[in-house]
């Protein structure tokens, strides 16, 4: 949240008593024309103070409601967008932070609205079991923060978040392919190793993918590319698990690492250990 909103929040002492007397701890008033945008701006201050989140968005909503074009209206906008947000209502966070991004895209605010927009995708990333377009969503959004605003204090977290997030899609490869390996559908399975290990190398699952990529190959009876895929794996896993264990299945076949580089590993290998980009 910008200093200028959190110096906003701090002004709900000077709140119309008539109003917090009148509205209290009832349902949100629905008939405030006649009150001034400070008051009902100040009345959806209090609410989220009172952790109100839900009352808090519509309050803030009628200040843009009834004074549009106002700075109340614009400062409303942006803090219907967190209020939306905090009460885990998702779906209207984004819409509010679009709006505020489609209005006032030059405003200070507007790296926050961003980052608003990235997480109310990003919060839904609870289970690698679900479908994954909110994840690719939330990688888009965060990636606008990070390109856009590089400077602003949202762009480390955007980058935090959008390496989980890449974690999370190379997870979700993981878990089919483990699947398909499971149940011996060996192709498949390696089809979705070899997914991670190309497009995902960044992440904590690529050690794992290159073992399981050394089984479904080997259960294929197709050993140079078992080879190429434990070598790249003992060049840059050795002290883990999951070398120890390709070493082991080729070991017992009579084989051992090597790479053979006219396969799809090869490249990999070629652009992994020696740098080549081709």
């Amino acid at each position: 949240m910008t200093a200028r909103i959190k110096r906003g929040l701090g002004v709900t002492l000077g709140l119309s008593m008539a109003f917090l007397v009148a509205c209290g701890d009832n349902p949100p008033t629905t008939d405030l024309e006649g009150y001034p945008a400070e008051e009902i701006y100040k009345r959806a201050e209090y609410e989220i103070t009172q952790k109100d989140f839900g009352d808090a968005a519509f309050y803030f909503g009628e200040v843009e409601r009834l004074y549009p074009y106002s700075d109340w209206a614009k400062r409303a906008l942006i803090m219907q967008a967190f209020s939306y947000h905090r009460d885990r209502d998702y779906e209207n966070a984004r819409v509010s932070a679009q709006r505020f991004l489609d209005f006032y895209p030059a405003d200070e605010d507007a790296a926050y609205a961003q980052y608003l927009l990235a997480l109310s995708y990003y919060d839904q990333i609870d289970d690698i079991g679900r479908d994954q377009g909110l994840t690719f969503q939330a990688l888009q959004a965060l990636r606008v923060v990070i390109e856009r605003y590089p400077d602003s204090e949202y762009a480390r977290s955007a980058i935090l978040k959008f390496d989980l997030a890449f974690d999370h899609l190379a997870g979700k490869e993981m878990e089919i392919g483990r699947y398909y390996l499971k149940h011996k559908h060996y192709t498949a399975a390696a089809n979705r190793f070899r997914v991670v290990v190309e497009q995902f190398q960044t992440t904590r699952h690529t050690p794992e993918a290159l073992h399981r990529l050394v089984e479904s190959y080997l259960s294929l009876g197709f050993v140079e590319e078992a080879q190429t895929a434990a070598a790249i794996l003992g060049h840059n896993y050795q002290s883990t698990e999951w070398y120890q264990d390709s070493y082991k299945l080729l070991t017992g076949q009579g084989l051992e690492p090597k790479v053979f580089e006219n396969n799809w590993l090869g490249a990999v290998y070629r652009q992994m250990i020696r740098g080549e980009w081709l």
